[in-house]
């Protein structure tokens, strides 16, 4: 019987809870993670504003929840640099540039999905 068989399972409230609270110390801890989530808010404004379509809403909410989710990866993995190394180490360094570029490359993509969607609408009221 290995150490997986016997750990007892996790109600599925409590995992839930540990999600909800890694999403809340994000906000509270994490400057970039904030300037997302008043950039959603933004955007969310301005998707009932101008009334997007139901397939533009489809990549609006890809897109915020995408920028999240690897918002808190990012995160998770500077965490676990952190955590294994308090000196300077290359590949602790390529590790945390890594996920940071990937979240670059994804909040591009944001803003260029962003720019398709809502530039018609602004052109439109001018």
């Amino acid at each position: 019987m290995d150490l997986q068989d016997k750990r007892k399972p996790i109600p599925f409230i409590s995992s839930f809870s540990f999600a909800v609270s890694g999403i809340m110390t994000a906000l509270k801890t994490e400057r970039n993670m904030r300037i997302h989530f008043i950039s959603s808010v933004i955007v969310l404004v301005l998707s009932f504003y101008f009334s997007i379509t139901k397939m533009e809403w489809l990549f609006i909410l890809f897109v915020i929840g995408g920028m999240f989710a690897l918002e808190l990866i990012n995160t998770a993995i500077e965490r676990v640099v952190d955590l294994v190394t308090v000196e300077y180490h290359p590949l602790a360094k390529q590790a945390k540039d890594l996920a940071a570029g990937a979240v670059l490359v994804y909040a591009a993509l944001a803003v260029a999905i962003g720019i398709f969607i809502f530039l018609p609408y602004i052109l439109h009221m001018f």
